[in-house]
């Protein structure tokens, strides 16, 4: 939404000086008015000036939003709740594209009975200010309905528009209809109900709103013994229904102490790109409320920030909460409480649950939709885990083969985005070591490996991980700094014992949660390493046992007997082949060698 365009009368260092020191909101717009960011301040002027007299920003965003400003506008308020109300008003109603983008955006539901002579009780997401009583907001839609089918049942009022004047009612004007007929309503309209027994009916279903049950309890208690004591024996059932709805209700939500009352909780999950919200309303130890809301992040945002976001929004239509238990200290006036154990604990642990779960339902919708959006995510959770600079999208694994020392091998595996690239895999027959040494072999296969990547101008990995403990990862590292790739490729080794994760220089190892992804990932590249040297090792070594037993033969060296398998395939059909064809491959001297061997 455009506004009207800004005339850049004075530079912003100007405008600056004259900004208030009071809490309010500002505003922040481009050349062609358009709002770029709105925000809250205790302080105006220290808030609005500290993002101009930075040489550096936290990130690119941030940096970018500053060279686009081209005005400023500010609006002070009494108290900084005040700011935070009337900026989220406005984020809802401009929706600027440096802000957060709140992408639940419908109202919360709420219940309303209305203010007249025999008041209606229904949902409505859009209040208006005098035309009722307000409850909620009810983030759960279905738990809205449930709470209200509750109130119907136990106390029945019409859903009729008909004004219900006593002048209207004296003249009959209307006619009891199916609802009455079914029991939702008492006909009221036919005078059949009187208006006190109707807004004590009222006054039933606001206690069960407010979740004053105990109340209700005490009502249908004095109800149910009071007709049974008159011979009204099934109006005394029709309260022990109803009885039976309430203790049936009240036992599924009941989580808590129900010394807890008018209680918002809030917690948080998060990744690089969405947060996810879980809100709880608690009232007699009984939760009202829950909803689940998802933000698209801007400008990387704290958690502080965020959870404020999702305050504002609930404090615009929900002010009368005595406590409002969070995960981390919010900067705002009220009763914010961080809970280290109780049952408010408990309350915040369950919230904190709702909103992984939440966190995780979501991260797989968009996975199946955008499979990029998974590995950015694995690729984000390894980076963070094993402290990276990049994301590591091409990662390679290197292991070694050998038997005491016979027919050494070194198997590199790659993974690209995460999976196996197993066109790149690479095999190194090792030709400079003599003997069992896991050391030097690893430092020629790395050798190897990375100074034919640099000749051909091919990219390098990410990360290189090594299948062994600090001797090999060391090796490892001596070789990247011959080819003065040292730092430029990050590289880690792990070891099989205790799935240590070892870095260069450092003696203790990093241990990475058993259930983490990035270790899943670890594993099964060294899994695939040795899968892939072991395969190797053994063709290796099957061929230089066969090669072995023609080079018995005396005159028949390593290069004729390996023609001879080239062309024959196998020793067995050596020995069945005739003189002319052996003569044909490797001349009639040593044809006669090979036919006198086998006829022996």
């Amino acid at each position: 939404m455009l506004l009207p365009k800004p005339n850049k009368i004075a530079p912003i260092s100007q405008k600056l000086k004259i900004l208030p020191d009071a809490p309010g909101v500002y505003k922040y717009f481009d050349k062609n008015g358009e709002i770029l960011y709105i925000g809250k301040a205790i302080n105006l002027r220290k808030r609005v000036s500290s993002y101009f007299n930075k040489n550096h920003y936290e990130n690119g965003k941030t940096r970018i939003l500053v060279s686009k400003i081209w005005d400023v506008n500010v609006t002070v308020v009494p108290t900084e709740m005040d700011a935070l109300l009337l900026e989220n008003s406005l984020i809802k109603e401009f929706q600027p594209k440096y802000n957060i983008n709140l992408k639940d955006d419908k109202s919360f539901p709420l219940i309303m009975i209305t203010k007249e002579r025999f008041p209606k009780v229904f949902p409505i997401r859009n209040p208006k200010k005098g035309a009722g009583t307000y409850f909620g907001p009810y983030a759960n839609v279905r738990l809205m309905k449930v709470v209200l089918e509750l109130c119907k049942r136990i106390y029945p009022t019409r859903n009729c528009t008909y004004n219900l004047s006593e002048a209207n009612i004296k003249a009959n004007k209307f006619k009891v209809c199916l609802e009455y007929q079914i029991g939702n309503c008492k006909g009221a309209c036919e005078g059949l109900e009187s208006e006190e027994d109707y807004l004590e009916s009222i006054k039933g279903i606001k206690n069960i709103l407010r979740g004053n049950l105990k109340e209700v309890k005490e009502h249908l208690v004095y109800k149910m013994e009071r007709t049974s004591a008159n011979w009204q024996f099934e109006e005394a059932a029709n309260y022990k229904k109803r009885l039976d709805l309430l203790a049936k209700y009240q036992s599924r939500s009941t989580v808590v102490n129900p010394r807890i009352n008018d209680v918002d909780v809030l917690s948080i999950a998060q990744n690089d790109r969405y947060a996810y919200i879980n809100y709880l309303r608690i009232s007699g130890g009984i939760i009202i409320q829950s909803k689940n809301l998802e933000l698209k992040k801007k400008m990387d945002e704290t958690t502080e920030e965020l959870l404020e976001i999702v305050y504002g929004e609930i404090s615009s239509i929900n002010s009368n909460t005595e406590e409002i238990i969070v995960p981390t200290p919010l900067p705002l006036n009220g009763n914010f409480i961080v809970p280290i154990s109780g049952d408010k604990k408990k309350l915040l642990d369950l919230s904190k649950k709702n909103a992984q779960l939440y966190m995780q339902e979501k991260s797989n919708q968009y996975e199946k939709l955008d499979p990029q959006i998974k590995v950015d995510r694995l690729m984000t959770v390894i980076k963070n885990d094993l402290r990276l600079k990049d994301l590591p999208y091409h990662m390679e694994c290197f292991d070694n083969s050998n038997i005491q020392g016979a027919f050494p091998v070194s198997a590199c595996v790659v993974f690209k985005n995460g999976k196996p690239s197993k066109k790149d895999y690479r095999h190194f027959n090792i030709k400079t070591v003599v003997g069992p040494d896991d050391f030097a072999s690893m430092y020629e296969a790395l050798t190897r490996r990375y100074k034919r990547l640099v000749d051909e101008k091919q990219p390098l990995p990410q990360l290189i991980v090594i299948d062994g403990g600090k001797g090999q990862l060391s090796s490892s590292v001596r070789a990247l700094k011959d080819l003065n790739l040292y730092g430029k490729i990050a590289i880690v080794g792990i070891a099989k014992r205790l799935e240590e994760i070892y870095y260069p220089g450092d003696s203790l190892p990093l241990y990475i949660d058993k259930k983490s992804e990035s270790l899943r990932v670890i594993q099964q590249m060294r899994d695939e390493a040795h899968r892939f040297g072991i395969t190797h090792h053994r063709n290796r070594r099957s061929k230089g046992t066969i090669v072995s037993k023609l080079t018995e033969i005396k005159g028949i060296g390593d290069e004729t007997a390996t023609e001879l398998l080239k062309t024959f395939k196998s020793v067995a059909r050596i020995k069945k082949t005739s003189f002319d064809d052996l003569a044909t491959v490797v001349g009639p001297a040593k044809a006669k060698l090979v036919i006198e061997y086998f006829d022996q």
